[in-house]
């Protein structure tokens, strides 16, 4: 039999041992493919945004991360499969706007985005667009508040579907302007810029990329970004934020972890993450599908997921929108 004092140095060997096997793994990462998950079909600006950064990871770091397209349920099937993960670096989450929004639409989630998931990195953030018909008669958002309220029951809110980004930033208009409109959802953008560019409908809030070949080709009008500063897309239009003093709604990307990763890798894919988003190839994509770079770290992304998240819950409870059950 050992004595006490023995097992004692015995087991602190081990916790040694243990803790040096644990920070060589974490040098090491990533030893095998790692799986990113998107919780949206192949080809969208969310998927594109996942495959630009995670090729640049498999240059980088010398394993493939392959992306993994998991749609459904509004992008919850997605995250909660992160989210039950082995918590080891090997599954990684596209974080976008969805999870922020769905933490107050959905009553019965079985988890909690800012509880359950590790942030990473920020990505960058996307504007959306404030958008109208071109037989509207008004040239600026102040006109087009005006030509609303002129013309109550008659102006039409379009949508790419209740509860999305592109609905919620036509509710924030409403709530902060008092324009009162109808809102008519559409299952995604194109049937919505289809009815728009018709005059079934007179305004949608869409999201840069979808949008902006449209009003580039002049069959729309761009009154205003949802962005706190102007758009280098669309350097003529004006910030919707001078019309109505603190609007803010645009769209955040970024990646996650199940909790409870490894810091020492979610800092070391921190610091390839930022490195790659300083690329000017990069930085010159992202501006193109609408943000430039947020490079910053994991901290500053967690505050951001946050305030996200309080921000479109005080939206959906303030226009009463129906939560899914």
């Amino acid at each position: 039999m050992i004595s006490r004092r023995t097992a004692i140095c015995l087991a602190a060997i081990g916790l040694s041992t243990a803790a040096s096997i644990g920070s060589v793994s974490a040098a090491d990462y990533p030893t095998r493919p790692v799986k990113w998950v998107v919780g949206y079909p192949p080809g969208g600006a969310t998927d594109i945004i996942a495959r630009l950064i995670g090729q640049r990871l498999s240059e980088r770091l010398g394993q493939q991360f392959v992306i993994e397209n998991k749609p459904g349920a509004g992008n919850n099937i997605a995250t909660e499969s992160v989210i039950n993960a082995e918590p080891d670096g090997y599954t990684l989450l596209l974080v976008n706007p969805a999870n922020y929004i769905n933490a107050t639409l959905y009553a019965n989630l079985k988890f909690n985005v800012v509880r359950d998931l590790a942030p990473i990195a920020a990505f960058n953030r996307v504007p959306n667009v404030m958008t109208v018909n071109k037989d509207v008669p008004a040239k600026t958002p102040a006109e087009f508040i005006a030509y609303v309220k002129a013309n109550p029951g008659k102006v039409n809110l379009a949508s790419s579907g209740n509860g999305t980004s592109v609905h919620l930033s036509g509710e924030m208009f409403m709530a902060m302007s008092g324009a009162k409109m109808q809102h008519v959802p559409y299952r995604g953008a194109a049937p919505a810029i289809t009815d728009l560019l018709g005059g079934q409908v007179q305004l949608i809030f869409d999201n840069m990329p979808s949008i902006l070949q449209h009003v580039r080709a002049g069959s729309v009008r761009a009154l205003a970004v949802t962005s706190t500063t102007k758009s280098p897309l669309l350097p003529d239009v004006p910030v919707l934020a001078d019309t109505i003093p603190g609007y803010e709604a645009s769209a955040l990307f970024g990646v996650g972890a199940p909790k409870n990763t490894p810091k020492e890798v979610i800092a070391k894919l921190n610091k390839e993450i930022n490195e790659i988003l300083a690329e000017p190839a990069i930085k010159a994509r992202l501006t193109e599908l609408g943000g430039e770079p947020l490079i910053g770290p994991p901290e500053a992304f967690g505050k951001m997921i946050v305030a996200e998240t309080e921000k479109w819950k005080k939206v959906i409870e303030e226009a009463k929108i129906e939560k899914v059950q």
